[in-house]
């Protein structure tokens, strides 16, 4: 990238012991000519910023453009805040981008107005910025203190410098060791920046301070233990007869208490115009001089930026001429002079900035909030206001602390409580904070005793209700006395009110039983003018979809259409929840990775978790069994990390259905047992129906059809679609399948009316699919059992539910070979033993090869062991033995290239051969 050489610059040439990580930062800027980032960590004072700065002036010597930023502590409740000190310099160029992207960053960052945007939008939108700037000469990109870093602009950082690979782009950015961020470092490289050794620690010492006795050398050594603020520090609070030995150091020096106290000294010592402007620089927190202009004009002060330069002269600050931009010499700085200023002062200075501010809303509310001692109701308006726009644009943390600044600034109790119960909410409804959401509740009801019927407050009560120790009838009990005695007169555009019925709506699926049904129906029918439609479609798809799914099909379509455009991640969820019986989750894959991709880069939790729920059922449909696997072993540690525990039995779940058709018996037996432990004495009865459909499953693959016609009827009853139970439509073929096969004709055919009279068919081509296939496996008559698989197996869309599509095949190619048709019968067996075989369902490739051996079929063989080679096999092992990548066959297939790399483990050793490199010679064996 042409950064340069730091070593061969003068400014680091002063830096004592650090020849080790400069050389390591120096490989890293050398092996990014094509993009890279990496993170310096170390304690505080150990000389992570010295080298920031030395490796941004080499860069800069050298024609690399540097842009920089620092966390500021007293501005992590900001959003965006640090990311606008690194756009600042570009802001003129934000033309460049489309309207969209460029209206996300003015938005965003405060240079307009409008609707809060999407992270992911302004996560896209920077790093498209960045790469055009980066287009004509290399870019660097250097981030202090990213430990207090607001959590928007961290989960914009953590999304850029992963994504850096193929342009000219460096990210360097330094943590404080063991401090929380909100940065996601997984998966960056990391280089912990050691404190400096004996040598270097005495070099450093003997450099600024020759003098020193030896005595006192080897005390400050030993108490500084390497850290080189420390040893540049400790020494200037000694007295010359100290550092000469000829009076007593104190018996003790805590290094950070020393080092706090020698900062406020300093701080102190500044004449009082100085002491303010660092005080408004600490609170602004951008170092934008023309804020800390603005802020120190107000109140009719004359204070000028000529007033930093005693500040300057004492290495305190510096000034950035290129950026117009205040830096701090060291973080501990900030604190010194935040801890050398009265209440009194520091309330000053926030008032001051609010007035400089104006035309920032959010950041005005912020620092009014500040400024305020008594309670101040317009105050707490404008920061409710501003939590609203923060929540908007998902940053669900910045809306909760604005919630509770807000909430403390109420002069009515009954303002504070609401306040207090909303911010419990948005913690429980979307940020994982759940461990703090009960103390907000707490507050609330000691804040106003009447809130026992706040929605807001019910609803964060049920999320600490369902993920501790309670039921869901406690949880239900809950939420309907809140709503049916609340005073929201069911006013459809109140968002707290639409809501708590979108829970109530959840919490009654959970349930699996219908009589809990009834109080979310009579609040439906009381929104007014009418429910929202999303609302109204999943309370139709999601409660009985048998009997009233497909009147909200075209309903649902439109809703679908929409998906496109749509940014708010809690919506893009609820979406999945009602398109998620009727088959229409493929609609929202895309949409559902980008909430992961925003959960995993900070977003809220509980939308990261939903949308994992909805692609592992979406891979486990369409046969991506491997990426359901890992998705839902994501879930898991997710749900374990965040506190969401009651979510974890739907990647139990998407676990164990994948594990029960490929017979990982021991898998399925661990998954439903916990399941079955967990949810039994909570109520959760849709979990127990879950877990009795990987039974079912694991059942059929096995031919234990007894087992499996009682999990399936354990699950609805034949004849039947058991009320308000949507799983039932899952094991409709299985229930029919498994009732033949026991000898159960009028129970199978009882169901295979009930899948006509609720037309079933009518919901989605794979369910349409499976009554096909129902009514043909329970047809006493050969030719009309055939006709009705045709039919099933000709309708439009089936390919795309791979694992239903083989089974159907598999049932149709049994009944041609009882019907003596066997050519026939080995070509529908033939493409379900492949498709079984590609999704590595072991005992469904049993079944079908038992019934391709049964209809004459004679297996290649090798001379290896006699082990069959499938079709799908010997075509994956021709395209390897010409030379074709896994990545390179599975394109072509259109398989994943983890399918492609398992099935090249079981054609090794079925070939007796250990390596690509002897396939040629193994398959022209076989033609011998």
């Amino acid at each position: 990238m042409g950064y340069g050489d730091p070593f061969d610059d003068g400014a680091v040439g002063a830096l004592v012991g650090r020849a080790g990580e400069l050389d390591r930062i120096r490989d890293f800027l050398g092996a990014t000519d094509r993009g890279g980032a990496l993170l310096l960590s170390g304690q505080a004072g150990v000389g992570k910023t010295v080298l920031l700065n030395a490796v941004a002036e080499a860069a800069s010597a050298t024609g690399t453009r540097v842009l920089r930023a620092a966390g500021v502590e007293f501005e992590a409740d900001v959003s965006y805040s640090a990311l606008n000190q690194l756009l600042f310099p570009l802001s003129e160029t934000f033309g460049d981008l489309d309207s969209t992207h460029q209206e996300a960053l003015r938005v965003a960052l405060g240079f307009g107005s409008g609707v809060s945007p999407n992270r992911l939008v302004v996560s896209s939108a920077t790093l498209m910025l960045l790469r055009q700037v980066a287009a004509p000469d290399s870019l660097l990109l250097v981030i202090d203190d990213l430990q207090w870093v607001d959590r928007a602009s961290a989960a914009v950082f953590g999304f850029v410098a992963r994504r850096l690979g193929g342009s000219r782009i460096g990210f360097l950015g330094a943590v404080r060791q063991g401090s929380e961020t909100f940065f996601n470092r997984g998966g960056l490289p990391e280089y912990e920046v050691p404190p400096l050794d004996e040598t270097s620690s005495r070099a450093l010492l003997d450099a600024r301070f020759p003098n020193l006795a030896e005595r006192v050398r080897r005390r400050l050594l030993s108490a500084a233990e390497g850290n080189p603020l420390a040893l540049l520090e400790l020494p200037t609070a000694l007295s010359g007869q100290q550092r000469m030995a000829l009076e007593n150091l104190p018996a003790v020096l805590p290094l950070s208490q020393r080092l706090q106290a020698l900062f406020v000294s300093r701080v102190s010592g500044l004449p009082a115009a100085a002491r303010r402007l660092l005080l408004l620089a600490t609170m602004d927190g951008t170092g934008d001089l023309g804020v800390l202009y603005a802020a120190a004009r107000q109140d009719g002060c004359d204070a000028d930026l000529e007033d930093l330069a005693p500040a300057e002269q004492d290495q305190l600050v510096t000034v950035d001429e290129g950026t117009r931009r205040l830096v701090f010499r060291h973080p501990l700085i900030r604190s010194a002079v935040v801890d050398a200023c009265s209440s009194a002062e520091r309330r000053a200075a926030h008032r001051a900035l609010a007035q400089a501010l104006s035309h920032q809303p959010e950041r005005r509310a912020w620092h009014l909030g500040e400024a305020s001692v008594e309670p101040d109701e317009q105050v707490a308006v404008l920061l409710e206001q501003a939590a609203h726009r923060i929540t908007a644009r998902g940053d669900a943390l910045g809306a909760v602390a604005a919630l509770i600044r807000a909430a403390d600034l109420s002069p009515r109790g009954s303002d504070r409580a609401r306040r207090l119960a909303e911010a419990a909410y948005i913690g429980a409804d979307a940020t994982g904070e759940l461990r703090g959401v009960s103390e907000l509740l707490e507050d609330a009801r000691r804040a106003d005793p009447d809130l026992a019927g706040s929605l807001r407050s019910a609803a964060a009560a049920v999320y600490l209700v369902i993920n501790g120790d309670g039921d869901i009838d406690t949880a239900h009990r809950l939420l309907v006395g809140a709503i049916e005695s609340g005073t929201h007169q069911y006013d459809a555009k109140d968002n707290a009110v639409v809501d708590a019925v979108h829970l109530l709506l959840l919490l009654c699926f959970f349930s699996g039983r219908a009589e809990l049904w009834e109080p979310f129906y009579a609040a439906l029918s009381r929104l007014r003018p009418e429910p929202p439609a999303l609302l109204s479609v999943a309370g139709r798809t999601f409660s009985d979809p048998a009997r009233s799914g497909a009147a909200a099909l075209d309903q649902l379509e439109g809703i679908l259409g929409e998906l496109p455009e749509e940014t708010d991640p809690g919506r893009i969820v609820r979406v999945g929840t009602a398109a998620l019986y009727l088959d229409r989750l493929q609609a929202l894959r895309e949409p559902s990775w980008k909430v992961v991709r925003q959960g995993r880069d900070g977003g809220p939790v509980r939308r990261h978790l939903g949308a994992l729920m909805h692609l592992c059922l979406n891979d486990y449909l369409t046969g991506r069994w491997d990426e359901c696997v890992e998705l839902a072993e994501e879930g898991v540690q997710l749900c374990e990390d965040s506190g969401y525990r009651f979510f974890t039995w739907y990647f139990w779940y998407c676990r164990a259905v994948v594990a029960a058709p490929r017979g990982e018996d021991a898998t399925v037996g661990l998954l439903t047992g916990r399941i079955s432990q967990w949810a039994a004495p909570r109520g959760v009865g849709t979990a127990l129906h879950y877990a009795r459909h990987i039974r079912t499953v694991a059942d059929l693959g096995r031919g234990d059809f007894t087992g499996a016609y009682r999990h399936a009827t354990a699950i609805s009853p034949a004849g039947t679609f058991a009320s308000h139970v949507p799983h039932a439509l899952w094991v409709m073929m299985d229930l029919v399948e498994a009732a033949v096969r026991t000898d159960r004709p009028a129970e199978a055919a009882a169901h295979v009316r009930a899948i006509r009279d609720n037309d079933i068919a009518a919901l989605s081509p794979r369910l349409a699919l499976l009554a096909g296939a129902s009514a043909a496996l329970c047809a006493t008559d050969d030719e009309e059992s055939v006709r009705l698989f045709g039919e099933a197996l000709a309708l439009p869309g089936v390919g795309q539910w791979p694992f239903d599509l083989a089974r159907v095949r598999l049932a149709h190619g049994e009944r041609l070979r009882r019907a003596r048709a066997n050519a026939e019968a080995r070509g529908q067996l033939t493409l379900a033993h492949d498709a079984f075989a590609e999704l590595r369902a072991g005992p469904w490739v049993d079944r079908a090869a038992k019934q391709l051996r049964a209809a004459g079929w004679v297996a290649p063989r090798t001379e290896a062991g006699g082990k069959v080679l499938t079709p799908q096999e010997r075509e994956i092992a021709d395209l390897a033995a010409s030379g074709l990548s896994n990545k390179q066959i599975a394109e072509r297939l259109y398989l994943s290239h983890r399918t492609v790399g398992a099935h090249l483990y079981q054609i090794f050793p079925k070939l007796g051969i250990t390596s690509r490199a002897a396939l040629r010679d193994a398959l022209g064996a076989l033609e011998e």
